[in-house]
């Protein structure tokens, strides 16, 4: 269980918090600790990939799929304190989504730099591929994407050597000629960082995993390191669910082979006990990097199970120590177990002027400046802009396309962070059709789906709850009250508890009660195969694919995160 370091008393600070010229009201129970909360990305940030620019400064970027903008990229000093700075992926000619899957898009980024230069690579799944963009300032423009059509399969890495530049990418098995399901290859080619195109040919550095012999999966997410006089060659292992993992390699000459780690995985939690209290689950897709003081320590993606494999704040990304056992770099767990805190890094403090990203907060945004802050996304890329700030609101204009489809609909997103929470919204909608709907959803992909909105039925305003089904444009109507609009606001709320979600709705002086106790395993990565998104609370509107002239006005968005462990 975790250790609270109490140096002072508990307080709750209420303050103004300003990122990408928006502000926020922020209310925090704030606690002089010397730890640091996991996950450091709550929420679904998958995939992380970190570097720094030998400046004292760290970027990190993690996956988005048909999220809009593409890739998001944090700033931090200390490895603890993050700030999201800009997305890498922000303008539409830069990435189209149009007819992609919700878990599809933008696959696991990396991030390096070189000689003032950074480099994302990534791979856009059902598109054209892998493809690189640069910038010399991370939180300004990144270039259009240069596709490597050259280049199959996913996650592609750049390693910059003394001389040379390589790419180190998951590709098919040898001959494309698999010996069991699963079985894929490392790969490494060289790279011309001037004209950011692949030269020779392709070499495979692992050929299934650590030991083919056990039919190791999903070898993915390679990085090299050149450190202690070798190259290190880092992968995940096992598929990115429970039997998730990450091993280490090495090689003193980058032409020879890379040798395996007699003690692999450095990092998993595949073989602790499912029904341990609060389990981390899934670990692995890592990468590391030295702290200013000179420890080691690696962020990774995993998952917090609240039962039976689920986890609605999806693939989350986590921090840990690193250690050194001859000249091999281990995950440092202090355990078995991956945990909730971790003693900070000697001389780093919390920094609670920045909007938080971990452990229990809240937050309000009341849409008073003239953009959106970085925490918000679209699902799939905005070509036309139908939202707009002003008067102290948000305006979404109602059209006709669904959650349902795979077009860009009227939806405005921020990610589901904690088990515990609860996200609300007050709103001013009049209905004109019993087609058009506005209000608010727990959303993870086009067939899953919680609706709660306003909209009309016989002529008179309703506000219902609507279930995504598959195969159904419009879902299902499984709760419907008859209101009246007396006030040109009405407040709509849902809470998740765990392995429930609730939805109420407030329209008078209380609030009350649409549906409790509804599946939250509905809502999991895990209830219909493997989504690679969580759970997303959206701003949404739509006609249902029929044209429509009217308008949702949003007044401010609340979200309240408690989850137990951070109490």
């Amino acid at each position: 269980m975790k250790k609270l370091f109490l140096l002072f008393a508990v307080y709750t600070l209420l303050f103004n918090c300003k990122n990408n010229e928006n502000s926020y009201k922020i209310e925090q129970s704030i606690v002089q600790q010397d730890y640091f909360n996991n996950p450091i990305l709550a929420g679904w940030y998958p995939d992380p990939s970190i570097t720094d620019d030998g400046k004292g400064n760290y970027y990190m970027v993690c996956s988005t799929f048909a999220y809009y903008p593409g890739i998001p990229i944090f700033h931090s000093k200390d490895l603890v304190n993050w700030k999201q700075i800009g997305n890498v992926l922000d303008r539409p000619e830069q990435l189209d989504l149009e007819g992609f899957g919700v878990s599809r898009g933008i696959f696991a980024p990396d991030i390096s730099y070189n000689d003032g230069i950074f480099y994302v690579t990534s791979t856009l799944v059902d598109g054209k591929g892998n493809f690189v963009v640069t910038t010399r300032d991370p939180a300004g423009n990144w270039s259009s994407p240069v596709w490597l059509p050259e280049v199959s399969g996913i996650d592609p890495g750049l390693f910059f050597d003394d001389e040379k530049a390589y790419l180190v990418y998951n590709s098919d098995a040898p001959d494309n000629k698999p010996l069991y399901e699963g079985h894929r290859t490392i790969r490494l080619i060289e790279f011309d960082k001037d004209s950011l195109k692949t030269i020779r040919e392709n070499r495979i550095i692992v050929n299934g995993g650590v030991d083919i012999s056990e039919k190791p999966i999903w070898a993915e997410g390679p990085r090299i390191y050149k450190l202690n006089g070798y190259y290190y060659l880092m992968t995940a292992e096992g598929g990115t669910a429970v039997n998730h993992s990450e091993v280490i390699y090495r090689t003193k000459n980058i032409d020879s082979s890379f040798v395996p780690y007699k003690n692999n995985p450095i990092l998993t939690q595949r073989n602790l006990d499912p029904d341990r209290e609060n389990p981390i689950t899934s670990a692995g897709h890592a990468d590391i990097v030295q702290h200013p003081n000179g420890e080691w320590y690696g962020v990774f993606l995993a998952c917090r199970d609240y039962g039976n494999n689920n986890y609605n704040t999806g693939r989350e990304t986590f921090l840990a120590p690193v250690k050194w056992v001859d000249n091999w770099p281990v995950f440092d767990l202090k355990g078995e177990k991956i945990k909730y805190q971790y003693t900070l890094p000697e001389g780093v403090e919390i920094n609670h002027d920045l909007f938080p990203l971990n452990g229990n907060f809240t937050f309000k945004d009341e849409f008073d400046k003239d953009t959106l802050n970085f925490n918000w996304m679209f699902l799939r890329t905005v070509n036309d802009k139908w939202y707009s700030l002003s008067d102290d609101k948000l305006v979404l204009k109602t059209r006709p396309e669904t959650i349902s489809g795979k077009s860009n609909p009227s939806f405005i997103g921020h990610r589901q962070q904690h088990l515990k929470c609860e996200a609300s919204v007050s709103m001013s909608f009049k209905p004109v059709s019993e087609s058009e709907q506005a209000g608010l959803v727990a959303f993870i992909d086009e067939d899953n789906y919680y609706y709660i909105n306003v909209s009309s039925k016989d002529n008179q305003p309703i506000v219902q709850l609507i279930k995504g089904l598959k195969g159904d444009n419009k879902g299902e109507v499984i709760a419907s009250k008859q209101i009246s609009l007396v006030r040109d606001n009405i407040q709509l709320k849902i809470q998740a508890d765990k392995d429930i979600y609730n939805f109420y709705y407030k329209n008078e002086e209380s609030w009350k009660t649409l549906a409790e106790k509804l599946s939250a395993e509905y809502l999991s990565p895990t209830y219909d195969g493997l989504d690679f998104v969580g759970v997303t609370f959206a701003l949404y509107t739509t006609s249902n694919n029929k044209q429509s002239d009217n308008k949702a006005f949003f007044n401010w968005f609340e979200y309240v995160g408690n989850d137990d462990v951070f109490n």
